[in-house]
């Protein structure tokens, strides 16, 4: 089996600063993390690996420096580590990173599951993996709290939702996204991190996986952020007094000129 996941760097903090021509995050001497939540994609993957056997390829989508996430993953249990970094990135919204990662993944070859994080903390758009399934054209499954089973080419797996979850089998190759609820990630074993600072990370450019010009970077992205400011403070609201025959008038009166 070979088990897929993608994975970002994200800033270790929420004071991040936006640049005022790109209106993009200004990443420079911020220190990164492996996004949170990919950590559970991580873990996960592995996990898979030890039931079923096979490997797991972890990959991510950024600059030089992301490959320190790379080797933190190969510390905890993935086998390869691909980083796709170009220049010609800079300014990717979601829909050109899904592209992007898309087109590195055909390059991989055969896969069965690809396991994303269900977001990440930096955007929280949880459009990526989508993202990446719609251009591979394979099905994919969001929010999953639970692999149940694996057998020949179909996945049994638990969807979490408000009211509870659904459960969804589906063929292979497929993309899941998983939540924080389907495991505990593990800590880096000696021999891990041994591993890691020797691993060799595999480095691809935008021509290297044949990405379209057109469809990648700032350029590329049919969405940009146009405008950044901070709201106004909320303006602190009424305490309505009297009986209830008043407050409740005035209420609706209220809620009347809200609606006009």
């Amino acid at each position: 089996m070979h088990i897929i996941v993608c994975i970002k760097q994200v800033p270790n903090t929420t004071d991040v600063s936006i640049d005022p021509v790109t209106n993009t995050l200004i990443r420079d001497g911020v220190e990164s993390i492996i996004n949170p939540f990919d950590t559970y994609a991580i873990e996960e993957g592995v996990r898979l690996k030890e039931r079923f056997s096979g490997k797991v390829t972890v990959i991510t989508m950024g600059p030089p420096q992301a490959e320190n996430a790379l080797k933190e993953a190969i510390s905890l249990g993935c086998d390869e580590a691909i980083l796709v970094s170009d220049r010609k990135f800079a300014g990717s919204d979601t829909w050109a990173t899904s592209y992007a990662l898309s087109c590195a993944i055909k390059r991989i070859g055969a896969f069965d599951i690809i396991i994303c994080g269900k977001q990440a903390s930096d955007g929280d758009t949880a459009q990526v993996g989508p993202g990446i399934s719609t251009h591979l054209d394979i099905p994919q499954v969001t929010y999953v709290k639970k692999i149940e089973e694996i057998s020949g080419n179909k996945a049994k797996v638990e969807r979490m939702t408000e009211e509870g979850y659904d459960i969804i089998q589906t063929p292979l190759p497929c993309l899941f996204t998983v939540v924080k609820e389907i495991n505990t990630p593990r800590l880096p074993s000696l021999k891990g991190m041994m591993r890691a600072k020797s691993a060799k990370i595999t480095k691809w450019t935008a021509d290297d996986i044949k990405c379209d010009p057109k469809n990648i970077g700032l350029e590329g992205s049919p969405t940009r952020v146009v405008k950044i400011f901070t709201p106004p403070p909320r303006k602190g609201g009424e305490i309505l007094k009297g009986d209830a025959t008043a407050i409740t008038q005035k209420l609706a009166q209220s809620l009347k000129d809200i609606v006009i």
